[in-house]
């Protein structure tokens, strides 16, 4: 009897180490997991591209029982061993290329080096038939220079004494040339220069100005800008489509060496234009303070936040379609790599295809009808197929929870009407990389210059890096806009003030833009 009681007991106690055992296995894999994801943060490589094998060509090409469109070839200009893209197609207009490549836009400065030949006791016997140039390119370090308005003094014969005014400065009453204002936001806003090390530059030229006459500048000087980001920010919300993330910033002093968790809520319009509102939280009542007024479609990752605005304005009658992103989704398969290799990969190669289909869409420049009937052809069948392989992972009895696939395929399958928008509106993109790449002055600055130390200091952050990444996207130079656009603001009508929006000061403006005195 005790002998039976014995062996129950051993082998409920070994049913238990089981139990436990492959309960260690599974956190000891999760932990694992993260670890490696720690490492590739730090040390691996950041690009989301997929390095394909041959071995994996014929699953992209037979996915959904289709042949997938051939890519087209960019044309190149063959050029010793290697093929490089004309000059001209990677500057957009006509470069010298004497191993150095510039344009007329660079100052140059021409040195003629001296023959000891002509100057020696048989220079008689030497003539110049022709120059050779070696190019080099010169810095130095940066320049300030002080402009001095000299302005007569008259005198009236009826003993009169008059001055002649000074030419208007931006600021009444200033030092700072627009010039130096332009300068000051593109170093930080462009450039990611702190204004501490703005500072030092200046203290080396042997300018001496403080810090904090150079940060109320520049605050005076955004406070000019704000509102042409308004009506940027206002013309954004009137596209068809837009899509919307979330960035951290510090900003403002928690407690003694402690300072507040705030965000941004970068909003990219259909025009490449983008908005970074400012947030103290990362409450969804933000997002819907951003979003009152806009009717569309909303593409964004799967953070709740989103999806319990679209609700609250939706019952409104916002009529808001919650669009979601293919990279997200995407990467939490790609996590699941290491520890389900095989079956990972077969996910990520089916989202590859679908990138395929983006990828001839967009070198083809299809209209939206020929994009639509070209999603419905090839990526349909695949979103679907793809789909049917999730419900199929789903139900392995060997996938843990725990296990980084099930999470993927979980968030996957929560989203799938989301995921299925962009196959019945030809406007909507695949994911939210576009905007990414525009946020990514964000993480940058934070690099530089680590976190803002006032509140108001990142808000008015945001309306620089609205104005100055919506610059880049149309190909504007930041510096040029903000040396017009200074000027011009105080006289330009309040009732047009969004012809100073990027996008519109490029077609009124751009060929006839305001410059300094100093270019002058």
């Amino acid at each position: 009897m005790k002998s039976n009681e014995s062996q129950a007991t051993l082998e409920e106690e070994n049913t238990h180490l089981k139990t436990k055992s492959l309960e260690m296995e599974a956190r000891i894999s999760s932990l694992q997991q993260q670890v490696d994801w720690f490492k590739r943060q730090i040390f691996g490589r950041k690009s989301e591209k997929q390095i394909i094998d041959e071995s994996h060509q014929p699953m992209l090409t037979g996915l959904s029982g289709l042949p997938l469109p051939t890519l087209p070839q960019k044309s190149e200009t063959d050029i010793k061993a290697h093929k490089r893209k004309s000059n001209k197609a990677l500057t957009g207009q006509e470069v010298n290329d004497t191993g150095l490549r510039f344009d007329d836009n660079v100052p140059q400065k021409i040195i003629d080096v001296p023959a000891p030949e002509l100057s020696g006791e048989d220079a008689d016997q030497y003539e110049i038939i022709d120059y050779k140039e070696t190019v080099r390119l010169a810095q130095q370090p940066g320049s300030y220079t002080v402009l001095i308005y000299r302005h007569p003094v008259l005198r009236f014969k009826q003993e009169t004494i008059s001055v002649t005014p000074a030419p208007t400065n931006v600021l009444e009453g200033c030092y700072a040339d627009v010039s130096l204002l332009a300068g000051l936001m593109v170093d930080k806003g462009v450039y990611h220069l702190p204004l501490y090390r703005q500072h030092q530059r200046m203290l080396d030229s042997g300018v001496q100005v403080s810090r904090s006459t150079l940060i109320n500048w520049m605050q005076k000087g955004i406070e000019l800008l704000r509102p042409i980001y308004q009506a940027q920010w206002k013309r954004v919300l009137q596209s068809a489509v837009l899509a919307m993330d979330e960035v951290p910033i510090k900003a403002g002093r928690k407690s003694k060496g402690k300072m507040k968790q705030t965000y941004y809520w970068p909003i990219y319009g259909e025009n490449d234009e983008v908005v970074f509102t400012w947030s103290a939280s990362r409450g969804h009542l933000h997002a819907v303070e951003q979003l009152a007024g806009f009717s569309g479609t909303l593409l964004t990752d799967g953070y709740a936040a989103y999806e319990k605005a679209i609700a609250k304005l939706n019952e409104k009658d916002a009529g808001i379609i919650h669009a979601a992103c293919w990279a997200h989704s995407r990467r939490g398969i790609e996590k699941a790599l290491k520890m389900e290799p095989e079956h990972a990969q077969s996910g990520i190669d089916q989202i590859a295809a679908l990138y395929v289909v983006e990828t001839y869409i967009r070198d083809n420049n299809l209209n939206a009808e020929e994009t639509l009937a070209y999603r419905q052809k090839y990526s349909e069948p695949i979103v679907s197929q793809f789909y049917g392989w999730v419900y199929d992972q789903r139900q392995r009895t060997d996938l843990l929870p725990q296990n980084p696939l099930a999470k993927a395929l979980n968030y996957i399958s929560e989203r799938q009407a989301e995921l299925k928008v962009f196959l019945t509106n030809p406007n909507v993109p695949i994911d939210t990389n576009h905007l990414e790449r525009a946020l990514r002055v964000i993480p940058m600055g934070r690099k530089n210059y680590l976190f803002c130390w006032t509140e108001l200091g990142a808000e008015q952050l945001g309306i620089l890096q609205s104005l100055m990444v919506t610059c880049r996207l149309q190909g504007i130079n930041p510096y040029t806009y903000l040396v017009d656009v200074l000027q011009r603001v105080g006289m330009h009508p309040a009732s047009d003030v969004e012809d100073l929006t990027p996008r519109m000061w490029k077609t009124k403006f751009a060929d006839n833009f305001l410059t300094s005195d100093l270019a002058g």
